[in-house]
């Protein structure tokens, strides 16, 4: 088993640079967060069933430079989301800042996208709820085009252009690994057709996890890997999922400043330790 640490980075909050060293220090191997690009005053999308939102929701720093921040403090840890909210992203943006990210890092990038559940904050970039899956499947698709190839162009519903330049391309080839969130049958035939790995939610349990393997054996990709974040310090729960076939676990580090997160980092650390 991997372990991780899986966070929301803010302001007031450790620093990425920080966070990051320190998490390599202590022998996990990636650090993943959270994006939102903001939080709609008047909201009516629930989370999780409540219409609270926790406090560091509304001041989530930008991923990729937070990232970015994380990598010159760092040398072996992936850097990943979980996830960015790609249909309220531009691509050719967002393919951009991952590939100068993953250049920046020495090939540490790693893409967690989702499709997202704030629908009024989706609404504020201009994407149709209803029609962000579809959204996704082409940007997916537009984005591994720009990183692989010299002269890219994509010609679809949702996304459209012509032939570009764009540089820096990724230092991993073929490309960052993408992870695509959530377990909806939509999300999981996106595993399939676009995905490197799958990132189920905290609460996925595991005779979930080992059904949807198996769903991903019989549609022609077995082994895909699987990292679930935002796990609290549960080692019933690890031992579980582990049998089920994840991969990695991303550790939920609360939100707080530098003193209390290195501290929360120590005691994680050693669970991981013990169940290493």
């Amino acid at each position: 088993m991997k372990f991780g640490i899986y966070t929301l980075l803010t302001a007031d909050g450790v620093r990425p640079d920080v966070v990051a060293r320190a998490a390599e220090e202590r022998g996990f191997d990636s650090l993943f967060i959270a994006e939102h690009s903001h939080i709609p005053v008047k909201r009516e999308t629930l989370w999780q069933g409540r219409a609270e939102l926790p406090h560091a929701y509304y001041r989530t720093l930008a991923p990729f430079t937070a990232l970015a921040a994380a990598s010159t403090a760092t040398s072996t840890i992936l850097l990943g989301t979980a996830v960015a909210l790609l249909p309220q992203r531009d691509p050719i943006h967002t393919a951009k800042e991952v590939a100068t990210l993953d250049v920046l890092s020495g090939g540490r990038a790693l893409l967690g996208v989702g499709v997202g559940w704030n629908r009024e904050e989706m609404r504020n970039h201009g994407t149709d709820p209803r029609t962000r899956g579809a959204r996704l499947d082409e940007q997916l698709a537009a984005i591994k085009a720009i990183w692989t190839e010299d002269e890219p162009e994509f010609h679809g519903e949702h996304v459209d252009f012509d032939p570009i330049h764009l540089w820096p391309k990724p230092v991993r080839r073929p490309h960052p690994p993408i992870y695509i969130g959530g377990e909806s049958p939509a999300a999981l035939a996106r595993v399939v057709r676009h995905g490197d790995g799958w990132l189920p939610r905290a609460a996925t349990p595991p005779a979930e996890i080992r059904r949807v393997a198996g769903l991903f054996a019989e549609r022609g990709r077995p082994g895909v890997p699987i990292t679930l974040c935002g796990l609290d310090a549960d080692a019933r729960a690890v031992t579980e999922l582990a049998g089920a076939g994840v991969e990695r676990i991303g550790l939920a580090l609360p939100t707080t400043p530098e003193a209390e997160a290195l501290h929360a980092l120590d005691d994680l650390a050693a669970f991981a330790d013990d169940l290493r």
